[in-house]
């Protein structure tokens, strides 16, 4: 494992793994370096600094600590994950005391699934990570798109400000909405999910600060609104600019003052929650067409978090598409296995207006009519007659989103080059290279 250039995402497997743990670690995006005990020469496995070693502790424990020894005296700080089993539980003494230095434990014989799990928790620099273990994550991919999103939710999530997420449908704003949260203080406290535009006007107030009893017809008992259940965790208002006025208003006194009133009852409740809010409309033209109270958003824009749309990740699809592909097989067992060559190339042609989401659909779909391990165009519901991407304007959205990536990063280290490289996997060279492509003054950006 060298400290050169990355090589993307990688964990370096001290032991045996079999086929099926092999290869399905790389189709889930991770370059998977075998370091094998039994065979092992003076050289170690060469790898970016983002590795992560899985210690395959069910058969020669005793040759693989001593393996993963060499890899942490060469990589202080390097995480690992342990596999144990029958032949060598969790318990066995003679490697119980390098056990508790280990990120996670897995019984070796748990599914695939565990493992890749597992790994995406691991908190590195530049991996993206699983938010939510019960569904795939939109968030999975190696982009530069990608990497600036996973390196601004890092700096958001402790943050305890309001902050506003933007991006068109199908973005996954939702889900990152709840890596905010999880990466925070407050992930051990209520995470309430609201659709603003799903809520019937009438009802609105109700929903979100609650009400007392007999405040209204129909109003038989008390109800406790989402802000007041959601007491010490986050509260994430999606489509925020379909919220009426008058509970903009009342809105507007949580984020003041930390209060709120039922409906019915004139006692202000404190509410400890942090507000995250959502929308895929321009807040601005609805700020100057008298739709959304101006305060109101600059209360909610002191964070600001913009989802890329899946025309800017470059290199992604196939990776989020064989990840839900593996996700979908894990529940229902389908035939498909992978992608047929054709099938990438329709896939990487696409517009994907949906994004995210509706990518996630047609693999779902095509999973369970494809007839063959492959799936093909016509499964995935693509074909050459199909609507592509214009390549010009897909040209100037990777370049735009190339070079918000840079910036961010230059801005997140501080404009120090090293770290700036050492965070985006890439040479020293390859940074000032990208800064003269896109025209980026260092001096003046500092």
């Amino acid at each position: 494992m060298s400290r050169g250039e990355s090589t993307g995402r990688c964990v370096v497997w001290v032991g045996r793994p079999s086929v099926e743990e092999h290869f399905g670690l790389i189709r889930a995006g991770w370059r998977t370096l075998v370091a094998d005990p039994a065979r092992l020469d003076s050289a170690l496995p060469e790898c970016g600094e983002t590795a992560i070693a899985v210690v395959d502790l069910r058969a020669g424990a005793q040759a693989a600590v001593r393996v993963l020894q060499e890899l942490r005296d060469n990589h202080p700080g390097l995480a690992w994950i342990g596999l144990t089993g029958q032949r060598t539980p969790a318990n066995d003494p003679s490697i119980q005391h390098v056990l508790p230095q280990a990120f996670e434990l897995i019984d070796g014989t748990s599914s695939l699934q565990a493992l890749r799990q597992a790994l995406q928790r691991v908190p590195a620099d530049g991996i993206p990570v699983a938010f939510d273990d019960d569904q795939p994550s939109v968030m999975t991919g190696n982009s530069p798109a990608i990497r600036a999103l996973s390196q601004n939710i890092r700096k958001f999530a402790p943050v305890e400000l309001p902050l506003l997420i933007t991006g068109e449908t199908g973005t996954g704003k939702e889900m990152a909405a709840r890596a905010l949260h999880q990466l925070s203080g407050r992930r051990e406290k209520p995470f309430a999910a609201i659709n603003c535009g799903a809520l019937p006007a009438n009802l609105v107030q109700s929903e979100l600060f609650g009400h007392e009893r007999g405040a209204f017809t129909g109003a038989t008992a008390r109800r406790i609104g989402h802000f007041e259940s959601a007491d010490g965790g986050t509260v994430f208002l999606d489509e925020i600019g379909d919220l009426p006025l008058d509970a903009q208003t009342n809105l507007l006194r949580v984020l003041q003052e930390g209060t709120i009133e039922r409906i019915g009852s004139c006692q202000s409740i404190k509410v400890n929650v942090r507000v995250l809010a959502a929308t895929h409309v321009d807040l601005e033209k609805a700020v100057a067409q008298g739709r959304f109270r101006e305060d109101l958003f600059y209360r909610l824009n002191v964070l600001r978090l913009r989802m890329p749309p899946l025309r800017e990740r470059s290199g992604d699809i196939e990776l989020l598409a064989q990840h839900f592909l593996d996700a979908f097989r894990e529940n229902y067992g389908t035939r498909a296995r992978a992608f047929s060559t054709a099938a990438r190339r329709a896939m990487n042609n696409f517009a994907w207006p949906g994004n995210v989401r509706e990518l996630m659909n047609r693999v779902q779909r095509a999973a369970v009519i494809a007839d063959d391990a492959l799936i093909t165009p016509e499964d995935l519901e693509l074909n050459a007659d199909t609507p592509g991407i214009d390549k010009d304007s897909l040209g100037s959205a990777r370049t735009s989103a190339e070079r918000e990536a840079i910036v961010d990063c230059l801005r997140a280290s501080a404009f120090n080059i090293s770290e700036c490289a050492r965070r985006l996997r890439v040479s020293r060279v390859t940074v000032y290279r990208l800064c003269k492509k896109h025209q980026l003054a260092l001096d003046q950006l500092r």
